[in-house]
């Protein structure tokens, strides 16, 4: 049972990491993205790192190596044009995921890594789910693995100082190869190259990445020596875009706060039973305004039993008296001292609070009603009186 229930949460964090992470960031390739969600990216994780398989970032495996970031993967087998069918070499095994996404499309996998403990593991768990076109080899990734060129797309997950000239030579006419390339370990040049002719090749520059170093006769031969930054350095996108264009990509436009389908929101919310709702700024009506109909449909649809808010605990437990019904005595502090400057104090929270008022009427038991609470103590001293009355 318990078995199952995780599997389902991964299954749901799976589709998430692909509308969001991926198709929310511009992958569009359809093989691509349905290869990824077929994937269990936490199946090529050690056990105790699987809880995290779903986030946005590299995350560490044996070796001192890493599993790229889901979005990286995406975006390079996004940059190979694949269709399906084809003959793939895939250099840096690593944990086997993006071989095992590459042969979800592709008719062969040939995936090299240079780790012996990490090409026997990769394999194991490839067999075991039974990714029968993909031939896991121990070697030197960096001269390819010529006995099967030509490839119709190779695929580097690994940082060199230039472009292997083996690998190029193995590529078919029309082929692509996806390669980080750069002068150090902390900061490549991701290089789409596409051989045109017999030695003819077009390079192109698609985003700045960090990956670990590609070793090997054709790499960093000696990486201490070449690399301003010894050591493996995380596959993790480097984004040269402005915090504008960023925000943009995530935003989604809401052409009505009323009517607007909070459903897709529900969904990603999912069975998380804290919920922060933000603001850009301080007294602005629509934030308040659709703050509270997020915040209706949490308790209507989610059952979320309590509201906290940026305010001063005693003022705000003179609303929840209101809103639970409750028939407290009259407190001998004054309340709302601070209320001429207050930023709750609009129409949109007083709508609100009538609302919760209203709907907690029909909840006979008072300590079930929905409750409003405050997180603050700005009037330290009365707070700490009203909390000992409370408690007499």
């Amino acid at each position: 049972m318990l078995e199952a229930r995780q599997n389902a949460v991964f299954d749901k964090q799976r589709q998430a990491m692909v509308e969001q992470q991926l198709r929310g960031r511009g992958i569009r390739s359809r093989v691509v993205l349905e290869a990824m969600a077929k994937v269990h990216r936490e199946s090529f994780l050690p056990e105790h790192m699987r809880e995290f398989a779903y986030q946005d970032s590299p995350l560490p495996i044996a070796e001192d190596q890493t599993i790229s970031q889901p979005y990286i993967v995406g975006f390079m087998l996004d940059g190979l044009d694949l269709r399906g069918g084809e003959r793939v070499l895939d250099v840096g095994t690593g944990s086997g995921y993006a071989a095992a996404v590459l042969a979800e499309i592709t008719a062969q996998v040939i995936t090299i890594e240079r780790h012996k403990p990490l090409a026997d593991r990769a394999r194991a768990i490839l067999h075991d789910l039974h990714y029968n076109n993909v031939e896991v080899i121990h070697g030197d990734g960096s001269m390819g693995w010529p006995s099967n060129a030509p490839y119709d797309a190779i695929l580097v997950a690994a940082g060199g100082p230039e472009v292997p000239r083996a690998l190029k030579e193995q590529l078919s006419i029309g082929g692509k190869l996806i390669i980080p390339v750069g002068s150090s370990a902390s900061r490549q040049s991701l290089m789409r190259i596409t051989r045109e002719g017999e030695s003819d090749y077009h390079e192109e520059h698609l985003i700045d990445v960090r990956f670990v170093p590609l070793v090997g006769k054709s790499g960093w031969q000696n990486l201490e020596q070449k690399s301003s930054t010894p050591g493996p350095a995380p596959a993790v996108v480097r984004r040269d875009r402005s915090l504008a264009e960023l925000i943009a990509d995530e935003a989604q436009t809401i052409g009505n706060l009323e009517s607007v389908d909070l459903a897709p929101l529900l969904e990603r919310i999912g069975d998380a039973r804290l919920v922060l709702i933000g603001e850009a700024s301080h007294g602005t009506a629509e934030f308040y305004h659709f703050r509270a109909r997020i915040t209706r449909e949490l308790i209507q649809r989610k059952n979320f039993n309590f509201v906290a808010i940026e305010a001063d605990w005693p003022d705000a437990s003179r609303i929840d008296h209101y809103v639970r019904h409750r028939d407290v005595p009259a407190s001998t502090w004054t309340a709302f001292t601070r209320f001429p400057t207050w930023m709750w104090r609009n129409r949109e929270v007083r709508e609100f609070v009538d609302w919760l008022h209203e709907y907690n009427s029909s909840i006979t038991n008072t300590e079930a009603r929905v409750g409003f609470h405050g997180l603050d103590l700005y009037s330290l001293f009365t707070s700490i009186g009203a909390v000992l009355g409370y408690l007499e």
